[in-house]
């Protein structure tokens, strides 16, 4: 029986445990950086993409979200159902929770069904640090996080991977939040309390937030800093204030997405400079002297080549 028609028959799980030891970063970043590419590209007709579509569930405070993806050049038919839910910090809840559907193109029967936690977590950390790699000055040594969540553990391990810092620093609403965060993660890290302070004189600077209103401003920031921005994924959400945006050259995943999901973009009209993926495959530049903004909403393609890495791991240890 070949594994098309086994799988047929009997979709596999993975838990999360099981994602996350097979997913590393020095395999991921190459096929997030080449799938964004292909997207970019004017004459794309290998990737399928729609815009996350959202179901907001007031009752409780969430939202739930379908990222279907299909690339053509591997036939991959993917998709991640998301829920991410504003929630009081005293629940010890995390704030968003993930399942990855991996699909026979061919039959469109489910192959593979996957936590997508790791999954998540990894793949928004590795596009923050390719737009690090491409945006940030030449000369960057102090990195400041603000949040500290799941989704700053990740990219605080992936950045101090493959960056060098003479000084990490991060923030929180709540300052006991930041110091777990601290005693949590491998490495020096210092905790601020304010984050105007933590924001001063930093070369790249990660929100990963839950806030709708901004928590950076323009008048903290140095000039020709790096921004990444991973939180305020809904149009009325925004991390950045006016000056910030209008000041800054804005990158971002999507176009289509941050059109309709990007509140620090609609709310403040700005201008979209380039897709990452634009400047991957040199159809526009990398302007490092000047102060950048990635607005990072996720991709379900970005989720499907996680998923299919994982996978492929998983079969050849079989």
């Amino acid at each position: 029986m070949d594994w098309r028609r086994k799988m047929a028959a009997e979709p596999v799980f993975l838990r999360d445990d099981v994602v996350a030891g097979f997913l590393s970063y020095d395999e991921l970043i190459p096929r997030l950086e080449e799938i964004l590419g292909k997207f970019s590209r004017s004459d794309n007709t290998d990737v399928v993409q729609p815009v996350r579509s959202v179901i907001p569930l007031h009752q409780h405070n969430g939202f739930m979200g379908l990222m279907p993806a299909y690339i053509a050049y591997e036939d991959l038919l993917c998709t991640k159902t998301v829920a991410f839910y504003r929630r009081n910090e005293n629940l010890h809840l995390p704030s968003t929770q993930a399942t990855v559907f991996l699909f026979n193109p061919a039959c469109g029967n489910v192959i593979a069904v996957m936590d997508g936690a790791d999954i998540t977590f990894k793949r928004t950390a590795a596009v923050s640090a390719i737009s690090a790699k491409l945006l940030m000055p030449a000369q960057a040594e102090i990195l400041c996080i603000l949040g500290c969540g799941h989704q700053a553990v990740s990219h605080y391990e992936i950045f101090t991977k493959i960056f060098s810092f003479k000084e990490v620093r991060v923030c929180s609403r709540r300052l006991e939040t930041a110091e777990r965060f601290a005693a949590r993660v491998q490495g020096p890290v210092k905790v601020f309390s304010s984050a105007k302070e933590a924001v001063h004189g930093a070369d790249i600077i990660i929100t990963v937030t839950n806030s709708s209103q901004p928590v950076l401003f323009g008048e903290w920031v140095k000039p020709g800093a790096h921004i990444a921005a991973v939180g305020a994924c809904r149009p009325d959400w925004r991390e950045l204030d006016d000056a910030l945006m209008r000041d800054a050259v804005i990158y971002v995943d999507s176009r289509h997405g941050a059109a309709v999901e990007a509140g620090d973009i609609i709310q403040t009209g700005v201008e979209v400079f380039a897709e990452l993926g634009e400047v991957l495959v040199g159809t526009r530049p990398a302007l490092r002297n000047k102060t950048t903004v990635f607005k990072s909403l996720g991709m379900g393609i970005q989720d499907a080549v996680a998923a299919k890495l994982v996978f492929d791991k998983w079969k050849s240890s079989q």
